[in-house]
């Protein structure tokens, strides 16, 4: 009887051996299967399309802006809403009747009253309350969820006063060089500073009147929805986004999923997602984030090749990894390279099991 045992768990050991070595390389061919196309180029901005081996169903996630505009998803000030219990029966009415004013910058409170899960995506704006936030990290947030506190950065740093009770969702992302310091440096200040550089690139070539305008506005979501700088941005971001478009229709049957961003030739970024569909959700907000920060830094020089936006794209083995989990919910994985930082969101969800966006950036 021992000796069956004893061989059973040779089987066993052997089976696992030759397991776990072939889930690795189903990883790496994973992560090796986008394929970088041919660039679109305005300007000193320029665009890589990426496209997929693989295809996943994300019809059943949530965005912030769909969540926000329909009413399902409800974003509040730290200790406006304290606390939040949700009826026993299902009413799907939050009881706001205990308040008190414990607001803190880097603190929201958001719940889900929706049916389906919540995709957030570090860089997203929430305007409203005290102060204008963008989100803090790539998160999943579950259905009917109950409160959590949601970790933000500042992206208006001259008001501690609410302008409206409501948050809402300002249809944008800032620009690539503010997103990595919430998301690789996580510092407020970082984030301000990146806030006041953006700015004063922004107001610069602008006629007089607006650039004092822009140059005194502290709201980055007020910056960007100035008349002039939308006049500017929309003249790349305009016809980058109509030619996007036009590949991800011709290339639906090959997953056009994402991007590698390049500016003034250098190759600063990648967006990257589990389907068509969601990276067509998010492209007019991500594409005028891009023309952004091709607006700051205005220098005329040579345009990135296939070759090189495909490296970029491929290298993510780092030396570093940070990983949290959600068990059941989401695993977020930071990978830190040479000159690189890499963050992947994985829905851990039945019948997932798959990353639903990566990102990646020059460090």
């Amino acid at each position: 009887m021992a000796r069956k045992l004893w061989t059973l768990i040779a089987v066993v050991l052997v089976a696992l051996a030759v397991v776990i070595p072939c889930l690795r390389a189903g990883e790496t061919s994973a992560a090796s299967s986008y394929q970088v196309l041919a660039p679109i180029r305005h300007g000193n901005l320029t665009i890589f399309p990426v496209v997929s081996g693989n295809s996943h169903d994300t019809r059943e996630f949530l965005t912030l802006d769909e969540g926000l505009r329909s009413g399902e998803v409800v974003v509040t000030e730290s200790g406006k809403v304290s606390p939040l219990v949700r009826p026993r029966h299902s009413t799907g009415v939050w009881d706001e009747s205990r308040r008190n004013d414990g607001a803190e910058v880097n603190r929201l409170v958001l719940v889900n009253n929706s049916k389906k899960p919540l995709l957030l995506l570090a860089g997203e704006i929430v305007t409203g309350g005290k102060q204008d936030r963008i989100i803090g990290k790539d998160r999943l947030v579950p259905a009917e969820s109950d409160p959590i506190d949601l970790s933000v950065f500042c992206v208006e740093p001259g008001r501690w006063v609410a302008n409206s009770v409501k948050f809402g969702a300002a249809t944008a992302m800032v620009q690539p060089s503010v997103r990595s310091k919430a998301m690789s440096n996580k510092d407020q200040a970082k984030v301000w500073s990146e806030v006041g550089s953006a700015r004063t690139g922004m107001a610069a070539g602008l006629p007089p009147s607006a650039s004092e305008t822009v140059e005194v506005t502290d709201s980055y979501a007020g910056v960007i929805q100035n008349k002039e700088v939308q006049h500017r941005l929309d003249s790349v971001a305009v016809p980058m986004q109509q030619e996007y478009q036009s590949v991800i229709r011709q290339l639906r049957d090959k997953n056009a999923v994402g991007v590698v961003v390049a500016v003034n030739g250098e190759i600063i970024w990648a967006d990257v997602f589990a389907s068509t569909n969601l990276l067509e959700k998010y492209w007019p907000k991500l594409v005028r984030s891009y023309a952004a920060e091709a607006m700051v830094q205005q220098v005329k020089s040579a345009s990135p090749d296939i070759k090189s936006a495909q490296e970029f794209l491929s290298r993510i083995q780092g030396k570093r990894e940070v990983v949290e989990n959600e068990p059941g919910l989401y695993r977020h994985t930071e990978i830190s390279g040479d000159g690189f930082k890499v963050f992947e969101l994985t829905s851990l969800l039945p019948s997932t099991g798959f990353d639903l966006h990566i990102a990646k950036m020059t460090d």
